[in-house]
C-alpha cells in the first residue's frame, strides 16, 4: 500500500499529530506513506501512482485544479479514506469533494465532551466484522449524508437537547463506505483530537478502512 497523506487546515483538530498517527499505522501495516503539509501535493504528484489518499484538512479552501486532481484519481481507482472534519468538513465550498466523500458536517450539538455510543451494524461489511459497540466522549457529528453510502456504524441523536430534538430519535452514520467511479471511499466521523484517533476502537476501524479503500486500485487494474 502506497499512501499520500495531506494535512493542514484548522489546527484545533491536531492535523499534524493525526497525520503522524496515520503514517505510523500505514507503515506498521507494511505500506509506505508520503506526508505533505500543502494542498499543492494534489497537483504536484501523479496521484494515480498511489493506492490511497488520506486527507486531514479541516475548513480549508481547495482550488478547482486541486479538487479535480483528487476526484479524477479516485474515479480512476485510487482509494480515499479519512476521518472527522479532516475529510468531511474539509472544503465547505467544494461540492464535488462533498459528492465524492459522501457527506458533510453541519453540527455537533453539545460540542466536545459529549458521551455517546457508536453502534456497529453487525454483518454490514468485513470492515466492522467482529467489532462491538463502544462509548466515546468527544464531539458527536451531525452530518448531511449521501443516501448512496453504505452505513457500517451509527450513533443515536439527540443526546444533547437542541433545536434538532423535536424531530425525535435519529440514527446518524458514523462510519460509511461508497464508490466513486472505480475508487473506494471510506469515512469515519470520530477523531476530534489525536487522543480520539488513538483509541483502540478508532484505530482498528481506520486500519480496516485504509486496507479496504486502498484495495480498489488493484481491483480497478484487474478489470481494465
Amino acid at each position: 500500500m502506497k499512501a499520500l497523506i495531506v494535512w493542514g487546515g484548522w489546527d484545533g483538530h491536531e492535523p499534524d499529530k493525526v497525520a503522524e498517527i496515520f503514517r505510523r499505522e500505514i507503515v506498521a501495516m507494511g505500506g509506505s506513506a508520503e506526508v505533505y503539509n500543502t494542498l499543492d501535493a494534489f497537483v504536484q504528484n501523479d496521484l494515480e501512482t498511489y493506492d490511497l489518499i488520506i486527507p486531514i484538512w479541516t475548513m480549508g479552501e481547495i482550488t478547482p485544479d486541486q479538487e479535480k486532481a483528487v476526484t479524477r484519481a479516485v474515479a480512476a481507482g485510487v482509494g480515499i479514506a479519512g476521518c472527522h472534519g479532516g475529510m468531511c468538513d474539509a472544503f465547505r465550498n467544494a461540492v464535488e469533494w462533498q459528492f465524492m466523500t459522501g457527506g458533510n458536517w453541519v453540527a455537533h450539538p453539545g460540542n466536545d465532551g459529549v458521551e455517546y455510543t457508536v453502534h456497529i451494524i453487525q454483518g454490514a461489511h468485513p470492515i466492522v466484522e467482529g467489532l462491538q459497540d463502544f462509548t466515546v466522549k468527544s464531539e458527536q457529528y451531525y452530518l448531511h449524508v449521501d443516501p448512496a453510502v453504505k452505513v457500517l456504524a451509527t450513533t443515536r441523536f439527540p443526546v444533547v437537547d437542541g433545536p434538532h430534538s423535536p424531530n425525535g430519535p435519529v440514527d446518524m452514520p458514523v462510519v460509511w463506505i461508497k464508490y466513486w467511479g472505480k475508487g473506494r471511499v471510506f469515512y469515519c466521523s470520530l477523531g476530534h483530537k489525536a487522543s480520539i484517533v488513538e483509541m483502540p476502537e478508532t484505530l482498528e476501524i481506520m486500519r480496516r478502512g485504509f486496507r479496504w479503500a486502498s484495495g480498489g486500485k488493484e481491483a480497478a487494474l484487474r478489470s481494465a
